[in-house]
Parts: C-alpha cells; sequence; structure tokens
C-alpha cells in the first residue's frame, strides 16, 4: 500500500481531519520545530511513510518547559472543582472523537482497530476518573503536642512535570499521566513514543478545544536520536520537578540517573516479565481464555502481558491442547481489516526478537504446538511453545510478542520460587478455585499487581505499578494523584 492510500485509509476512519496534526504543541500553539527538522511516523505493517512530524531539539524541549513554567501559576491557583470541570469537556470530547482516536492509534500502531476503541474507553477513563478527584485534594489537622500551637498539612502541586510515553498504548499511557497532573494543579510537558505521535498531538488538539489553557499541557515529537537529547532536558531542568516515564528497565535507569542531578521525583512504570500460574484445580477454560486475552493483547506488546506460563501436572496437557488450538483460530492481519484479532509488531527489530525466542526455545528442545513463524513484514503467527525451561531465553527476557512458552511445574513451593527468579515485578496471574492457596500464593509472589482468576487486571481504580525493578510509583486510582502532589507542614502558634 502506498503511502497516499495509507493516508487517504487513515481518513476514511478518521473523520474530523484536525485531529491529524504534525508539529509540536507548545504554548497552546503548533509550531514548527526550531530548526524545522522533521522525520517520518511508519505503517509498523510495512514500513511505507504515514506522515511527517516536527523533529524536536533541546531547545524545542527548553521552549516547552518555558512554557509549561509560565502557565503553571494561573493554572494552580484554580479550584480543583475549575480544573475539574475543564478536564470534564475534554473527556467528553475524548469520547465524541472515539472513532477518530482509534484511527489514529490503529494506523501509527498497528493494533486492531476495534481492540484501538477499546484503548480509547480505557484511556478517557482516566481523565474523567481524575477530573473528579481534582477537588477532593484534601490535608489534615494533626494534634499539636504543645498547646500554643496548630499543626496542618496541606499538598500542593509539584510543579512543572514531565512524561515520556511509550509507543504500545500511545493513547492510554499519556492519559494515564496527564490527567492527574492537570487534576492536581501542574503543567507538563509529553514527548510521546517516536513511532506513535499522531495520537498524542491530536489529545492536544482536543484538550486545545477543551479549554485547558494555553503552556498547561506541551508536546514534543522527537525521532530516537533526537529523543536522547530531549529527555536529557526534560530530565535535567531544575524547573521539571518531577518525571514520569513508561518503558524498560534499561532506559529507565538512565533516566533516573539524569533525574538525580536535580532530585527530581521520579514515577516509572518499567519492564515486565509476568508469571502465568495455573494449578490443577483450575477451571481450565477460564485460564485459557485468560491466556488468550493477556498474552495476545496487541500482540504480546504490553507491559503486563504474559510472559512466563506456569502449569501444573495434573493440567498441563489439557492446557497446552486447549491453548493452540485456540491460538490456531486466530486472525492476523492489519488493523482496519474485517475481523483481525493481531496485529503487526512495531518494527522489524522486534519481529527479529520474537524468532529469535522461538528459536532459542525449539533448539534447546521445545516443543512447538502451533505457530512459530513471521507471516508477512511484520507480523508473526500466534505461537504455543510447550516443554520451556528455566535455560531459554524467553524464560528470562521479555518476550514482546504473540508467543506463549508454557513450562510444568508440581508444588506451590517450585512455582512460587520459579516466578519470584526474575529482577521484575510488575504483574503476575494465578488460576486457582482453592481459596486458601489463593491467598497463600498471592502474597508470597513479588508482584506489585496480581490477577486471580483474571487476566482484565488495568483499569482506573486500581492503582497500576510495580515492584523491585519494574519501577516505583502508582497510575490510575485515588492514590495516582500523589505523584503529583507535595506534602507541606504548616505549625501556627496561637
Amino acid at each position: 500500500m502506498s503511502a497516499i492510500s495509507i493516508a487517504e485509509h487513515l481518513r476514511t476512519y478518521c473523520k474530523d481531519v484536525g485531529l491529524i496534526q504534525s508539529d509540536l504543541f507548545v504554548a497552546g500553539e503548533w509550531r514548527r520545530a526550531l530548526d524545522a527538522a522533521r522525520f517520518d511516523v511508519l505503517d509498523p505493517a510495512d514500513g511505507t511513510v504515514l506522515a511527517s512530524v516536527a523533529n524536536a531539539s533541546a531547545d524545542d524541549a527548553r521552549t516547552a518547559i518555558d512554557a509549561a513554567h509560565g502557565a503553571l501559576g494561573a493554572w494552580s491557583a484554580l479550584t480543583g472543582h475549575a480544573r475539574g470541570i475543564v478536564m470534564r469537556r475534554w473527556y467528553d470530547l475524548i469520547r465524541q472523537h472515539a472513532g477518530d482516536l482509534a484511527a489514529l492509534i490503529s494506523a501509527e500502531g498497528g493494533k486492531p482497530y476495534a481492540e484501538a476503541q477499546g484503548e480509547v474507553a480505557y484511556g478517557a477513563s482516566f481523565v474523567e476518573w481524575f477530573a473528579e478527584e481534582a477537588r477532593r485534594v484534601d490535608g489534615d489537622v494533626l494534634q499539636s503536642p504543645r498547646g500554643d500551637q496548630r499543626i496542618l498539612v496541606i499538598r500542593q502541586p509539584i510543579g512543572v512535570c514531565a512524561a515520556i510515553t511509550p509507543w504500545n498504548f500511545p493513547f492510554a499511557m499519556i492519559t494515564r499521566k496527564v490527567a492527574p497532573a492537570l487534576a492536581a494543579g501542574c503543567a507538563i510537558v509529553v514527548k510521546p513514543a517516536e513511532q506513535t505521535p499522531l495520537t498524542a498531538l491530536a489529545l492536544a488538539e482536543l484538550a486545545r478545544r477543551a479549554g485547558v489553557p494555553a503552556g498547561v499541557c506541551n508536546i514534543v515529537t522527537a525521532d530516537a536520536q533526537r529523543s536522547i537529547e530531549v529527555g536529557r532536558v526534560l530530565t535535567t531542568d531544575p524547573r521539571v520537578h518531577h518525571v514520569s516515564f513508561t518503558g524498560s528497565t534499561e532506559v529507565g535507569r538512565i533516566l533516573l540517573r539524569q533525574c538525580a542531578s536535580t532530585v527530581k521525583k521520579c514515577a516509572m512504570e518499567l519492564g515486565g516479565h509476568a508469571p502465568f500460574i495455573v494449578f490443577d484445580d483450575a477451571d481450565l477454560d477460564a485460564a485459557v481464555a485468560g491466556a488468550l486475552t493477556g498474552k495476545y493483547r496487541n500482540a504480546g506488546q504490553a507491559c503486563i502481558s504474559p510472559n512466563r506460563f506456569f502449569v501444573q501436572s495434573g493440567i498441563y496437557e489439557r492446557f497446552v491442547a486447549a491453548v493452540a488450538e485456540a491460538s490456531t483460530r486466530l486472525r492476523v492481519g492489519r488493523a482496519f481489516d474485517d475481523g483481525v484479532a493481531i496485529g503487526p509488531l512495531i518494527d522489524s527489530q522486534a519481529l527479529a526478537k520474537v524468532q529469535r525466542h522461538v528459536d532459542d526455545a525449539t533448539r534447546q528442545g521445545a516443543t512447538l504446538a502451533a505457530g512459530g513463524k513471521p507471516v508477512m513484514g511484520n507480523f508473526f503467527e500466534p505461537t504455543v511453545l510447550a516443554g520451556v525451561t528455566p535455560a531459554m531465553q524467553m524464560f528470562n527476557e521479555e518476550t514482546f510478542g504473540p508467543v506463549i512458552g508454557i513450562a510444568r511445574f508440581d508444588t506451590e513451593e517450585e512455582v512460587i520460587a520459579m516466578a519470584n527468579h526474575a529482577e521484575y515485578g510488575l504483574a503476575g496471574y494465578l488460576y486457582t478455585r482453592d481459596i486458601s492457596r489463593m491467598w497463600r500464593v498471592g502474597e508470597a509472589l513479588e508482584f506489585g499487581m496480581l490477577g486471580i482468576n483474571s487476566s482484565a487486571i488495568s483499569n482506573e481504580v486500581a492503582p497500576f505499578g510495580g515492584v523491585k525493578q519494574s519501577g516505583m510509583g502508582r497510575e490510575g486510582s485515588k492514590y495516582g494523584i500523589d505523584e503529583y502532589l507535595q506534602m507541606k507542614y504548616l505549625c501556627v502558634g496561637i
């Protein structure tokens, strides 16, 4: 498909062409990069050019921080109720343009259109939630040990914030960071992933239409090379007081080191390596359905996607057979094709990693029960491997692709040790009908989030985040706004 026909295809689904923006959004205006540089956004299905967008430099990042710093005072001075009204208008516009936003997600990220619509609903829920939370930023009056003093504790906006977001959920990962920042009274600069900038720019356009004041929310887009210099500015500028990042643990470590120079508050949602544990007493149908939904969402390109499957011996063969049979019935194809369940991987490097993991596993004795090879371009078949062992790469690295690798276990103690034997601790999954086991194993697993008899764990109400080297901080829920607030103690003499 040519670049022209791709653009025409996008416009078929994106009715409001005003949402298709290609410049930086700074101080409430669409601007070219200061040096007029641009970079191409590619269709992940075949690598053709989808759009050309502004390529920000370090100077552009500083200009965006200038804008946020200038807008902070007036925005933070508004009541939470007033900020919530503006955010509610933004939410309403998002819902009205859900189809347009889903089209952008599908076009630049390859996510099946129906799944992209689900991401829009999910991402919008954070805007709605924090629009309501804005008026609930409360403090405390504490009992003083002295009769001539009163102790007050208040919470105030932390200041200018920065968010660096990934390509796999280009809509929801922005709203999950921007919404609590705005609700708290902060201004923010967002650097979206270079693969998926169009969704971020459309969100900025809707925020502008909703009346979010100029400078409160700024978007700077950059290619892979310039993202490094933009990220360095965002993490070292002393006017930025908070940095939120979703991405790999490797990059997270770099950003944390850079943030240390100005002692910024950080929220890091980093790599995952989720175990999916199925005990003999589990509901087999529920476990199979959970495995398929959890693993094949966004072609396995999700930080909470199950990556290590552990199935107890008594149910092992039946689970492998059922998952393999169901996997062969899933349709692989382009995002806008009817009935597609699995779209392309984001690029050729991602495809190569998936193939490497499959080849390594089969070379070391794993059995292919389904799939196992690329289909076309950057597409890979839904794949099931049986007999995975701790010696294999996929047992020790996050695959980030549509591959289910299954290991056998016998005892609780054995599977807990295997599941916890990782530096990551983001999400995990557990299937059992034994209530005692649910508590026992659930409390023993070293992960920030656990799905018990369910693989659909992420929503606006629950705190999202991990332990160990999967990061720090929590997003969403009533706790999520705390990331963007700082506590102040007032001692009042009377």
